[in-house]
């Protein structure tokens, strides 16, 4: 399931959802732009966690719960705690991150 938030309340849904995969993506980044079919692609592979797209210039205290510098950038949350997030333009990078939360 891929939802975009509507609400600077990440926090909400991660304390809510076992697993939490995040795109923070601003709508100026042109590599958030590339990105987003592929999250969205792992999103329809893998039922059973969260996927959620989260503007990070509109919601700063979702930020905040990754520490987000740089975008894109990419958060797994379990357990309503952050597991590792990663800065990547490639898919490799998206499901090593979806491995170690799932994994886990």
């Amino acid at each position: 399931m891929l939802q975009e938030l509507n609400a600077d309340n990440l926090q909400e849904v991660v304390d809510n959802n076992e697993v939490v995969m995040v795109q923070y993506a601003a709508s100026w980044c042109g590599n958030c732009r590339i990105m987003k079919p592929k999250f969205k692609k792992l999103a329809g592979e893998n039922e059973n966690v969260t996927f959620l797209i989260v503007d990070a210039e509109k919601f700063p205290e979702s930020r905040k719960l990754a520490n987000v510098n740089n975008l894109p950038t990419f958060a797994a949350f379990k357990n309503g705690k952050l597991v590792n997030q990663v800065q990547t333009n490639k898919i490799e990078g998206l499901t090593d991150l979806l491995n170690e939360v799932t994994n886990n």
